[in-house]
């Protein structure tokens, strides 16, 4: 028998949960409300929180210094191209791995994972050689092809904690009546698997949308994506902290509406097999 939560511990279970969504969406709020004030009210100190004077000069200047509108199409551009290429690359290397597995499976994919923990600045000199070599410098592509092998072990590891969660019974079946690793795959394994393709999909997009280090140091102007959009507001002659706030939320709004509407989406995946 469940055991049922008293109302004492569902206030304090819901008393607790808001205070720690308003500790972690604090800093957004407080980055919202500094876009909104002149460079000197930024620093003012003590801080004000709501009474300043409001102002747009923020969103006017950064229109005016940057071309907003490029580095968000190489954001939408890099981040579904990496996406797609590495759904496309995962989905595949995740059905061999869970429906036919080996010996070494298990150490593949711990060896994939054990690329995560490489500081990216250990490899940041040789692909830039290499890149540089190849024409990929400051292009869209060159910035696909890292970022989707970035955030390929992630993808791989989620999909095959899906896959494998599926009766192995059902393609069997499939395989009996003809079907194709094509077909087995297209019409049988990504339906089933659907929530969970659809939580890592949306995942890949997060990462590669927020990624930094490649995109400040593989790009400079012409695929330069959201994140050196924000980084152009850092100089040498210091943080204009207005200006540098209405240039992130100008760089996160999108993310952050695609984060809204597909929570659901993305909790129900992230839980995918969690129940039985």
């Amino acid at each position: 028998m469940a055991r049922r939560t008293s109302a004492p511990q569902l206030a304090l279970t819901t008393v607790t949960a808001w205070l720690v969504g308003l500790v972690i969406f604090f800093p957004i709020l407080w980055m919202l409300l500094t876009s909104f004030k002149t460079e000197i009210d930024a620093f003012s100190s003590p801080p004000s929180f709501l009474f300043f004077d409001w102002t747009l000069e923020n969103y006017v200047a950064v229109q005016e210094r940057s071309n907003y509108l490029a580095h968000a199409w190489n954001s939408v551009v890099v981040a579904l191209g990496s996406t797609l290429l590495a759904m496309a690359i995962a989905i595949p290397a995740a059905w061999s791995m869970a429906f036919s597995p080996t010996r070494r499976t298990r150490g593949i994919l711990l060896w994939m994972l054990s690329t995560k923990m490489l500081p990216p600045v250990g490899v940041l000199v040789p692909i830039y050689l290499i890149y540089r070599d190849v024409g990929l410098l400051d292009t869209q592509l060159g910035l696909v092809i890292v970022l989707c092998l970035s955030n390929l072990p992630i993808v791989v590891w989620m999909l095959f904690n899906y896959f494998k969660d599926i009766p192995r019974d059902i393609l069997e079946a499939a395989r009996m009546d003809g079907a194709t690793v094509g077909k087995e795959i297209l019409y049988i394994l990504a339906p089933m698997a659907l929530p969970g393709i659809a939580s890592s999909l949306l995942l890949n997009v997060i990462l590669a949308w927020n990624e930094t280090f490649w995109s400040l140091n593989l790009s400079s102007s012409q695929a330069a994506p959201l994140t050196a959009f924000i980084a152009s507001y850092s100089s040498p002659e210091g943080l204009f902290w207005a200006k540098l706030s209405a240039a992130s939320t100008m760089a996160i709004a999108p993310i952050l509406v695609l984060g809204w509407f597909c929570q659901k989406q993305l909790v129900r995946g992230l839980t995918f097999g969690a129940v039985k």
